[in-house]
């Protein structure tokens, strides 16, 4: 496994995140020798949608995506929904692609990507109710376990976390991309 020692990885979530999906690429990340940062739009805590509890780290308002080296958007439908209609949220991950830094991106986490206006050109992957939503926003969607594109990487479901968090800690040790033009 790559060695990620050194680099900060915002983890983006919000009350109602799928638990797997945030504590799995939590441990892969940490596990490789990174610095994992809880980044949610209000302080205090979050709970998972199967009660998993996390201290939040930085408020959305305070992060800035030049202060780390990776994102990661765990999944949960509730989540996903909530993260896109917050300004800030959209805005800190649009930051992140406009920097060419890593990000993964795992089942309904998808859905702020078509807000932040980032996947037209990219070939990925979500939960499968995504698709349509992300094709509309000029995604190439594929269904398949984990997908790699410059830099984003993609998963449909907490059974893909083993391949995910592989290419996660891969795309992170690697570091930023340049956008090829299409």
């Amino acid at each position: 496994m790559a060695q990620l020692s050194g680099k900060r990885v915002a983890f983006l979530a919000t009350d109602g995140f799928e638990d797997s999906e945030l504590t799995a690429p939590w441990d892969a990340v940490t596990g490789a020798g990174a610095e994992a940062v809880l980044v949610a739009p209000s302080t205090g805590a979050i709970a998972g949608k199967r009660g998993h509890e996390a201290s939040v780290d930085v408020a959305v308002a305070e992060a800035r995506a030049e202060d780390f080296d990776g994102l990661v958007l765990p999944g949960g439908v509730v989540n996903g929904d909530h993260l896109r209609m917050d300004q800030r949220a959209v805005a800190l991950v649009r930051g992140f692609f406009d920097q060419g830094k890593p990000v993964g991106v795992i089942c309904h986490g998808g859905w702020i990507l078509t807000d932040a206006d980032v996947v037209a050109g990219r070939r990925m992957t979500s939960y499968p109710s995504l698709r349509t939503d992300l094709r509309n926003a000029g995604a190439d969607w594929v269904d398949e376990e984990v997908v790699v594109d410059q830099g984003l990487v993609s998963s449909r479901t907490p059974d893909d976390l083993p391949a995910f968090c592989a290419k996660l800690v891969e795309e992170l040790a690697e570091g930023r991309h340049e956008r090829q033009a299409s």
